[in-house]
């Protein structure tokens, strides 16, 4: 009988996930996420922002090109082009089975 007891009381109560500040008529659950927004969220993007942008400009070199015979298969040829670059291929980035593309 205890147990269908505990059962009833967890059914019928809902379950308060926004924690205490956040309540009815209460601004403590804004004032929260605004201070978030500005002093975590805004400097978080500002750093990545720095990262990809700014660094990464920076490291021109690419890695070295190994020749492994398990990557860059080609078994037929891609519908497009000359049928050796892939459909979003980047020169700077992805090597074709030769090698890096090399245009300075």
């Amino acid at each position: 009988m205890a147990f269908r007891q505990l059962v009833r009381r967890f059914a019928t109560q809902a379950p308060n996930i926004s924690g205490p500040s956040a309540t009815a008529g209460d601004h403590g659950g804004m004032k929260l996420w605004r201070n978030l927004s500005f002093l975590i969220a805004i400097p978080g993007i500002a750093v990545c922002w720095i990262n990809a942008f700014v660094v990464n400009e920076q490291e021109e070199i690419g890695p070295e090109f190994v020749p492994y015979e398990h990557l860059r298969r080609r078994t037929s040829t891609f519908p497009w082009g000359d049928g050796n670059h892939t459909l979003f291929h980047n020169p700077h980035i992805n090597p074709l089975p030769t090698g890096y593309e090399h245009h300075d």
